[in-house]
């Protein structure tokens, strides 16, 4: 019995070696930045700073992670910085969600008229001053509830809940749930909302990804040092490096003076971008599977 492989032509063959290089040097060319920061955050920092980490790592260390991990306040914006993205994940999948099943209500008075002005958001914007005075008058600055309230609710993420629901869910069931007496909410939560996994993975991901990696929300609006984000302290711990590195080759500070530092003034930079991502690593590989799924359904009709 001849395999598959027995029955393929030799231009095939050419082919389909071709094409798994091809896609093997592609997954190289995504990775290796990553494996590259990685191994120069653990790298001497002489080396890296030369220019001499490239594929293997060299006399490592990890006094880089060490420093980061003993920044004053930063388990507590770590906390800040998972419950911010937690929360707000949470609450923008589901405000998103349900207003997304809202606009595809044939029976909802003004569906048409709301749906359109959701849209418009889209395109107008007060800008950053009226935001701020806005998030004034509602009490929102230096308070935790501005990290999660602002981005609850979507345009972008209600267009794609409403397209999928349209081409991936049976009105079907939604009338038998009304003939047996089911309202909106009933429908939403035990019909709907089961039914919408992969968009709503889709829509955490986004979420996740945007809550975790913001601080300019920090920058313009919070002053507490006790609601300051990971990616915050982050930030004015790099600046100070990268300042202390300038002042270091411009001679004003002896490297003996700043020994421990100096040497990690420019790695910082990489061991911050490792700190900052790890956790979207982690959690990435759990949406996957419905990332793809919720993001090119709907995108084809017929």
């Amino acid at each position: 019995m001849h395999s598959v492989k027995d029955t393929l032509s030799i231009g095939e063959r050419v082919f389909n070696f071709f094409n798994v290089l091809f896609f093997f040097l592609f997954m190289f060319l995504c990775a290796y930045p990553f494996y590259y920061i990685f191994i120069n955050t653990i790298s001497d920092n002489q080396l890296s700073a030369m220019g001499e980490v490239l594929f293997i790592p060299k006399d490592i260390h990890f006094q880089n992670y060490k420093q980061i991990l003993e920044i004053p306040n930063i388990t507590n914006a770590f906390i800040i910085s998972v419950a911010r993205t937690v929360i707000g994940t949470t609450l923008t999948v589901l405000c998103s969600g349900f207003l997304g099943f809202m606009m595809t209500q044939q029976k909802m008075t003004g569906r048409k008229f709301v749906y359109r002005f959701i849209i418009s958001t889209m395109y107008v914007s007060a800008g950053t001053i009226p935001v701020y005075m806005l998030f004034n008058y509602l009490g929102l600055l230096d308070n935790f509830l501005v990290y999660v309230i602002p981005g609850m609710v979507s345009a972008y993420n209600i267009v794609l809940v409403k397209t999928y629901i349209e081409s991936s869910i049976p009105s079907s069931l939604q009338e038998s749930a009304e003939m047996d007496g089911a309202g909106i909410i009933t429908m939403f939560f035990k019909i709907a909302l089961p039914l919408m996994v992969p968009i709503l993975a889709t829509l955490a991901i986004f979420s996740a990804v945007g809550q975790w990696n913001s601080f300019m929300d920090t920058v313009i609006y919070v002053t507490r040092e006790d609601l300051h984000t990971l990616q915050y302290v982050l930030y004015r711990y790099l600046t100070q490096s990268t300042a202390l590195a300038n002042e270091i080759n411009s001679g004003n500070i002896s490297i003996d003076q700043v020994a421990a530092t100096a040497q990690t003034a420019q790695s910082v930079k990489l061991t911050v971008t490792m700190m900052v991502v790890l956790p979207i690593f982690a959690i990435y590989p759990f949406f996957q599977r419905f990332f793809v799924k919720g993001i090119t359904i709907g995108a084809v009709k017929g």
